[in-house]
């Protein structure tokens, strides 16, 4: 069967991973672009976006690529040299706006609402001191992890009278700090000798 395939000059390819959209997520993303579709720079600069990274010590989770020309041996440039466990990571939090980037939270094991609240509290709200956002003027982006739309942290927000952006579910990942996560991440690999600590105190 395989031969025959083959001879139609078909190939076997991995099947791409997409999010799972029902007809209701379809809707519901499509009523997000209209009702943003007229939003000019002003007003997206009103939006402080949020996220949580892992950062480890040392490798990294998904693959490496290298250049190299075919038949050569394999020299040290191609080995990634691993360490048992993962040689240390780090779970991070901050946010960042038009002006620049928030304060750097470290999450301890695995974040609950109750710790998601206490880094609202203990890094968001200073950092929304600093943002140059009037204060009624500032919406927040996070995506529906269920900390964050916990009933906790909505009656936080309630509290604060903080605008939380209505963000469909199943939505690509569009929020710009992962650029800044993909950034921060480089920076550390550039060192040529890792971190003794992934967080220093």
């Amino acid at each position: 069967m395989r031969n025959v395939l083959k001879a139609a000059h078909l190939k076997a390819v991995t099947k791409k991973k997409k999010p799972l959209l029902s007809i209701k997520h379809k809707q519901r993303r499509l009523a997000f672009v209209l009702a943003h579709q007229h939003w000019t720079v002003e007003n997206w600069k009103c939006i402080i976006w949020l996220d949580e990274t892992k950062i480890n010590r040392i490798e990294s989770d998904g693959k490496i690529y290298v250049w190299k020309k075919k038949g050569d041996g394999l020299t040290d440039r191609e080995v990634n040299e691993a360490i048992k466990f993962g040689g240390g990571s780090l779970m991070v939090w901050s946010c960042m706006g038009w002006n620049g980037v928030a304060m750097l939270a470290e999450v301890e094991g695995k974040m609950n609402a109750e710790q998601y609240v206490d880094i609202l509290n203990d890094h968001l709200l200073p950092s929304l001191a600093e943002s140059g956002i009037d204060e009624e003027d500032i919406i927040f982006e996070q995506d529906n992890d269920p900390k964050h739309t916990s009933r906790r942290a909505r009656e936080w927000f309630e509290e604060h009278n903080i605008n939380v952006l209505d963000w469909p579910a199943q939505s690509p990942d569009v929020n710009v700090i992962e650029h800044l996560w993909r950034t921060l991440k480089k920076k550390l690999q550039a060192y040529e000798n890792p971190p003794k600590e992934v967080w220093e105190r």
